[in-house]
């Protein structure tokens, strides 16, 4: 779930950078919500390979996978 305030404000600072007006015919409230549908599904594609990645495919190596997690604790 996304903050839409914060999401509203980051279109509007990226097209005011890339000097882009919304058209007329298109409502800003639902160009907000179709961006945060849009930026939820490259999320979870994007979790999903990460998934795959982490643990190998369905062969985890579970010696890096350790190390990793007591690296991520501060417990290098």
């Amino acid at each position: 779930m996304h903050d839409l305030e914060a999401m509203t404000e980051f279109l509007d600072d990226g097209l005011a950078e890339l000097e882009i007006e919304i058209p007329e015919d298109i409502d800003k409230n639902k160009l907000v919500g179709t961006f945060c549908t849009y930026v939820d599904n490259d999320y979870y594609e994007w979790l999903k390979d990460n998934f795959q990645s982490f643990f190998e495919h369905g062969d985890p190596d579970w010696d890096w996978i350790r190390k990793t997690v007591a690296k991520s604790l501060g417990n290098s």
